[in-house]
């Protein structure tokens, strides 16, 4: 059964970044050192009055202390763990973003929709690859790029569309916020299935559709 990771252990983890006990920089490290991901710091977290705030100083932010902190942050993301290093020395609270439309793209959906299809796929032994959950109750799966181009005829086959059911893809010019990257006040980000030697080969979109969109189309 899929589980939500609190520790990550044994001989098939790989160095993947534990879900505690971990900095932010050595998260980043072992991310761009172990999966050959890019990495980019983002925006942190900051007291003021007692009071936890984003970076950006705006009291509204959305996604406070998990976005990217200056317009340029996907040129500055790299694969490199020295640039990395020297990246987060230099902010150590600075949250871990994961450029999407490179070594994978993501598809989003509600945590509800998510595990409703991970239990599914188990079931029907698909392997998958890494995937997230969010404090704003998403799971977001981690496929291999070009996603976004094929989601939508994927699910018109299927007899879906993008705006009747609440499936996103994260492709080129996006993020996501790697684990243990904190959004404001309402937790960290954690792997709900973490990155392991057995999933370093991501599925294609394709394999995984039919699971999440039916999964959606249950939670509507």
């Amino acid at each position: 059964m899929f589980i939500v990771e609190e520790t990550i252990a044994g001989t098939d983890a790989v160095q993947i970044p534990k879900q505690r006990g971990e900095s932010l920089l050595d998260a980043a490290v072992r991310y761009a050192e172990e999966r050959h991901w890019d990495v980019v710091p983002g925006t942190w977290l900051e007291a003021a009055d007692g009071v936890r705030g984003c970076s950006c100083g705006d009291a509204a932010c959305p996604v406070p202390g998990a976005h990217p902190a200056r317009p340029d942050w996907a040129a500055q993301a790299t694969g490199s763990a020295t640039v990395v290093r020297r990246m987060w020395q230099q902010q150590p609270t600075a949250s871990v973003l994961l450029p999407t439309g490179r070594t994978f793209d993501a598809i989003s959906v509600p945590e509800t929709s998510g595990f409703l299809a991970l239990a599914r796929m188990e079931r029907m032994g698909l392997t998958l690859g890494p995937v997230t959950l969010t404090p704003d109750r998403r799971t977001e799966f981690f496929v291999l790029p070009g996603a976004a181009a094929k989601v939508p005829g994927l699910l018109c086959r299927l007899g879906w569309s993008l705006s009747s059911i609440d499936l996103t893809v994260r492709g080129e010019g996006e993020f996501v916020a790697g684990p243990p990257t904190r959004v404001g006040c309402r937790g960290a980000v954690q792997w709900a299935c973490r990155p392991t030697s057995a999933n370093r080969w991501l599925p294609d979109v394709e394999e995984l559709i039919p699971s999440l969109a039916y999964a959606c189309g249950r939670d509507r």
